[in-house]
């Protein structure tokens, strides 16, 4: 299974990038990580912000790998503990199929995203900024999988 974070935004911080780079070299190929950036659309005093969201959600949902399990993140979702988190990695495993989790720009994911994927799940009941959540979701995922590995990185 490989697991697909698609976000919109293409020029992260070099904290970003070391903080995600962290835990999704992290890893094992059986799970792994693979970042797909979605370019932003433009954002002017005169450009319409709606239309801005509505084309990152038309790319996005283009670039979902087909037949794979989409989970789009948003404030509206399910909150995980990470034992649950673990319990749900345990089963996208055992379904084999690619995962594909959905990360939207600074004004949110588009309704249709949300409407398209498979479930909803919210990191936070905080609005976290949506560089941010790149590195947490890598490390949440990387625990996860040490919590069913026994691996000593978490400790409940």
């Amino acid at each position: 299974m490989k697991i697909h974070l698609l976000a919109i935004g293409t020029r992260m911080p070099d904290w970003i990038k070391a903080g995600y780079a962290e835990y999704a070299t992290r890893l094992p190929r059986e799970c792994a990580l693979n970042l797909i950036e979605i370019p932003a659309g433009k954002r002017t005093p005169s450009a319409d912000a709606a239309r801005a969201l509505r084309e990152e959600g038309e790319r996005l949902a283009a670039a979902i790998p087909a037949g794979s399990y989409s989970i789009a993140l948003d404030e509206r979702g399910s909150q995980w503990s990470t034992a649950e988190l673990a319990e749900h990695l345990t089963g996208w495993l055992r379904d084999g199929r690619d995962l594909s989790l959905l990360v939207g720009g600074p004004d949110g994911l588009d309704a249709p995203c949300r409407t398209r994927a498979d479930r909803l799940w919210s990191l936070s009941r905080l609005t976290l900024p949506h560089p941010l959540v790149r590195v947490l979701v890598a490390e949440q995922l990387y625990r996860a999988w040490s919590v069913l590995r026994n691996h000593p990185y978490h400790r409940a």
